[in-house]
């Protein structure tokens, strides 16, 4: 379970003397570092769709405009 209260000082202080802390610490830290990697690969994907689809739409706008700079488009 993820403390809610767990910081990013707390994290960096477990590092930092990481032999010396105790399991419950070190657990937490695990629980916070698997939460962050999990959401940051999320958005990650998140973003990822979102270029595809933007990259998709510039290339059907690009594609009519140089149909119609080529004098290909006939109105």
């Amino acid at each position: 379970m993820i403390n809610k209260e767990f910081t990013l000082d707390q994290l960096q202080s477990i590092i930092k003397d990481v032999d010396a802390s105790s399991n419950k610490d070190l657990s937490e830290a695990m629980d916070f570092l698997t939460n962050d990697f999990n959401e940051t690969k999320s958005m990650i994907i998140d973003l990822t769709n979102h270029l595809d689809n933007i990259e998709g739409l510039y290339n059907k706008i690009l594609a009519e405009y140089e149909n119609r700079v080529n004098g290909q488009f006939i109105k």
